[in-house]
């Protein structure tokens, strides 16, 4: 029996394609040596998976240090000559402004378990973004409180001991194959793939796994 929901929050909850990431990555094109948004993209995002990967236990760091991270490594390699505090403004204002997918209030308000939002962004960014968009989960569970971020099991424990359910009293929303699905099943929580886009390839998503395109299609 399902007693509690966890919902992943970067794109399952808020949208990624939003104005403030595309003006960060048209600032970091403009003043860097990547020319192409995907270049720019790999570069980042692989930095942010090695940080996040290695930021665990005592070697924990927020979201806010390992951006000045990821910016001092693409000043060094990819000769990044930016604002670089404004950058990291924009950063932060993508944490929070990002915008809801519109099946996202709907699913919140009708629900009949309690929804708790787990994230590897920082606490108080979440806690500002629930409020300006009127939400109301049960709880937060960031990477801060475990000390650890998705795909880690730290963070799913903690999720477990917030919300005070056994991993198959635990219903798992996310929008990754690596960070969301996986790490469920191997705790065995009962796992739900969103995917958004329509033509996105399935193919990798295990058999057993139930692949929704929006949250409308969950009656809980």
């Amino acid at each position: 029996m399902i007693k509690a929901v966890f919902i992943d929050y970067t794109g399952t909850m808020v949208r990624e394609d939003e104005p403030y990431t595309r003006e960060l990555l048209g600032y970091f094109i403009s003043h860097s040596e990547l020319k192409d948004p995907r270049e720019v993209l790999k570069a980042v995002w692989g930095k942010i998976k090695e940080l996040e990967a290695a930021s665990h236990g005592d070697e924990f760091i927020r979201n806010d240090e390992r951006i000045d991270i990821i910016l001092k490594h693409c000043t060094e390699n990819y000769g990044l000559n930016g604002d670089l505090e404004y950058m990291h403004d924009t950063w932060r204002k993508i944490w929070v402004h990002a915008p809801l997918f519109d099946d996202v209030k709907p699913f919140f308000d009708r629900c009949t378990k309690p929804v708790y939002v787990l994230s590897n962004d920082d606490h108080v960014y979440l806690e500002e973004s629930m409020k300006e968009k009127g939400l109301n989960p049960a709880g937060i569970i960031s990477a801060e409180a475990a000390k650890a971020c998705k795909p880690d099991r730290a963070i799913f424990e903690k999720a477990f001991e917030i919300a005070g359910v056994k991993p198959d009293e635990a219903l798992f929303i996310g929008d990754s194959i690596t960070s969301d699905v996986k790490p469920a099943l191997e705790l065995g929580i009962n796992p739900v793939l969103i995917v958004r886009n329509s033509g996105a390839d399935r193919s990798a998503v295990p058999e057993s796994v139930r692949v929704i395109g929006s949250l409308d299609e969950l009656d809980e």
